[in-house]
């Protein structure tokens, strides 16, 4: 179930559809809450910067129907709120790491230490 619908259809001049258009128009243009008036009452609108539309063309049945459709969410954006984790895990992941001990390498930095002895047993035994 739709929270709000409102339909309306009437036969209008090609001015009247005009002047229609143009309102929509300004509405667009201008975002934020606009109130267009169609016959007998006014539609309350928040329009927000970013939108999705659809443009449709039918022809058939000796008619030509045109449609155009603008689709944006009812509840602000998370966008904003994805940016900011986004760049908080971009400045964690840019963070350098602290530099080597001196005298030691970074080598087997991963290896455990199971690992590091086998390595240099392995080294003195090539020693002769």
């Amino acid at each position: 179930m739709k929270d709000l619908k409102f339909e309306q259809k009437r036969s209008l001049s090609r001015l009247e559809a005009a002047d229609q258009l143009t309102a929509l128009a300004a509405a667009l243009r201008e975002g934020g809450d606009v109130e267009l008036e169609f016959g007998p009452g006014t539609l309350s609108l928040r329009i927000p910067d970013d939108l999705r539309t659809e443009i449709e063309v039918e022809v058939g049945d000796g008619e030509i129907e045109l449609e155009f459709e603008f689709k944006w969410p009812t509840a602000p954006p998370r966008a904003a709120t994805a940016t900011k984790g986004a760049t908080a895990t971009k400045e964690a992941t840019s963070r350098k790491r602290a530099p080597a001990k001196p005298g030691r390498s970074s080598t087997g930095a991963g290896r455990s230490r199971t690992a590091k002895t086998a390595a240099t047993k392995t080294a003195a035994a090539k020693t002769p």
